[in-house]
């Protein structure tokens, strides 16, 4: 049960002035999701919980090694180069 104390605190937390009204209005606002929560509890399912609708497992390919490119390959296009690596901006 949320009392109008918790929605007042949880707008200390927010950084939020609530008005009477908003406390008033929220606190209702509040309950009545709890209460849906609550009738969801009141539900017996005897499905298995599911992770994923689909039911896929695994969509990703296999990890193999394959051939990469070469370094020359590689910093072909690099509009700066240095040593055989890439040379990136001075950021400090």
């Amino acid at each position: 049960m949320i009392t109008e104390e918790t929605v007042d605190h949880l707008g200390w937390l927010a950084r939020i002035k609530l008005t009477e009204e908003q406390k008033e209005k929220f606190t209702d606002q509040l309950n009545s999701i709890l209460g849906y929560f609550e009738k969801l509890d009141e539900v017996e399912a005897d499905v298995p919980p599911t992770h994923h609708v689909l039911g896929l497992t695994n969509v990703f390919r296999d990890d193999v090694a394959g051939q990469s490119i070469s370094q020359e390959e590689a910093l072909g296009n690099a509009p700066k180069k240095e040593r055989g690596y890439f040379k990136g901006p001075r950021i400090v």
